[in-house]
């Protein structure tokens, strides 16, 4: 089963969107807005392809869809709710919709629900998450830059303690060898 989520509408409170399964319309859905940086429980999933499973949620008491793998996103989950105050980063489903809001939520649910609860059980279902019209400063901004995401995780040397030798690990022929700073600029360093 191949899950689709078609965004269209972008507001600076959410984004909604058309979900189809095997290109066949389902309902809309509403997110939260595209940010540049993911804020915790107020930013719109990354657009992308995911996994979609079964498990329980402990926070709705009930079995629900939630996709795996999400970048900096935990537990994002699709159910029922009608405004950007009830998605915390997740899908929210709904029949009708109007600006920033999808009715008629349960039902939407109760009709969707099944069909992945199904279609989990025989086969991998994927959700893929595209962005229809999007304005082209969401769209650049909703992509962080390669350099500042290699920078973050990328160590920084340590400075050593202030009166203590300076140690360097060198790596000579294949294995390493700590290398310490001559005895005569050790004691002018005290």
């Amino acid at each position: 089963m191949q899950i689709k989520v078609v965004r269209k509408e972008y507001t600076p409170k959410s984004t909604i969107g058309e979900l189809s399964i095997n290109d066949r319309f389902e309902c809309f859905t509403l997110e939260d807005r595209i940010r540049a940086v993911k804020v915790r429980e107020t930013t719109a999933i990354p657009p992308g392809n995911y996994e979609v499973v079964v498990t329980w949620s402990n926070r709705f008491k009930r079995p629900l869809p939630l996709l795996m793998n999400v970048p900096n996103f935990e537990g994002v989950r699709i159910h029922t709710g009608n405004t950007d105050e009830n998605t915390e980063g997740c899908l929210l489903v709904g029949k009708t919709k109007r600006p920033d809001f999808v009715g008629d939520s349960r039902v939407a649910f109760e009709a969707l629900f099944p069909k992945i609860q199904e279609a989990v059980q025989r086969e991998k279902v994927f959700l893929e998450i595209l962005q229809e019209n999007a304005p082209p400063e969401l769209v650049s901004r909703a992509k962080p830059p390669m350099a500042r995401a290699r920078r973050a995780t990328t160590p920084r040397a340590k400075k050593p303690a202030a009166g203590k030798p300076s140690v360097k690990r060198a790596v000579a022929k294949g294995s390493a060898k700590r290398v310490t700073a001559p005895k005569k600029a050790r004691a002018r360093s005290k």
